[in-house]
């Protein structure tokens, strides 16, 4: 049984003035994807979750750190707008109300200190 000629191109038994295909195009992309999440959003997120255990201190670092995060957002186009805005959101609402919680006790405080001054024991 004799064997097709040698072909370096790997063309064997094939007319070797016979048009060929072209090589797929392989795209490479480096660097691509989605782009990073900006670590003032990620921040501010997280103080306006734990801003219900601190009282409402750390809501109003979320709420610096989400309108700094969203600034920086639109300036160099990063990730994390979402975190930003829910951060902004936790603080504000948690703000509120811390806010309201420390009027009605103070309130109450000056109504009872108010009232025991004002009864006399005679």
């Amino acid at each position: 049984m004799a064997q097709p000629p040698y072909d370096p191109y790997g063309g064997y038994g094939q007319d070797p003035y016979a048009q060929q295909q072209p090589a797929p195009v392989q795209h490479h992309y480096y660097g691509g994807g989605t782009p990073s999440n900006n670590g003032m959003a990620t921040a501010s997120m997280v103080l306006g979750l734990i801003g219900i255990l601190f009282c409402g201190f750390t809501s109003i670092l979320a709420i610096i750190f989400g309108h700094v995060a969203q600034s920086q957002i639109k300036r160099t186009g990063e990730g994390g707008g979402g975190m930003a805005t829910a951060g902004l959101v936790l603080g504000y609402i948690m703000t509120g109300i811390w806010i309201l919680v420390w009027i009605f006790y103070l309130g109450l405080y000056a109504a009872l200190i108010g009232s025991g001054a004002a009864t006399s024991t005679y």
